[in-house]
């Protein structure tokens, strides 16, 4: 029997993150109402897109989140692996006028 890999590279990563199966269960994702975005729920979000299982725009209305914010979780997740995806180091992986942009929205 062959091993399902994980959808993101794991390496030096110490989030884990549920594998989603080809299935159209919902029940592993976060729940809709999510307020508190930590870095396993953004991953599994991407990653249930990624796999087919939530359009982009079906996520983004899911989790009323902004195509850009969203876009920007795909974004980091590739250019930085899991650890991009933490807001407490934004800084170290967005550039200035990004980190204005997130800031704002958060006020």
């Amino acid at each position: 029997m062959s091993q399902k890999k994980p959808s993101f590279s794991t390496t030096n990563d110490q989030v884990k993150i549920v594998r989603i199966s080809r299935e159209k269960d919902l029940s592993h994702l976060p729940p809709p109402n999510t307020m508190r975005w930590v870095v396993r729920r953004k991953a599994q979000v991407v990653s249930a897109v990624r796999n087919g299982l939530l359009s982009f725009t079906d996520a983004c209305q899911r989790y009323r989140l902004s195509e850009e914010e969203f876009q920007s979780w795909i974004n980091l997740l590739d250019h930085h692996g899991v650890r991009g995806l933490r807001a407490t180091r934004m800084q170290e992986y967005r550039p200035a006028e990004e980190r204005h942009v997130v800031e704002a929205r958060a006020e």
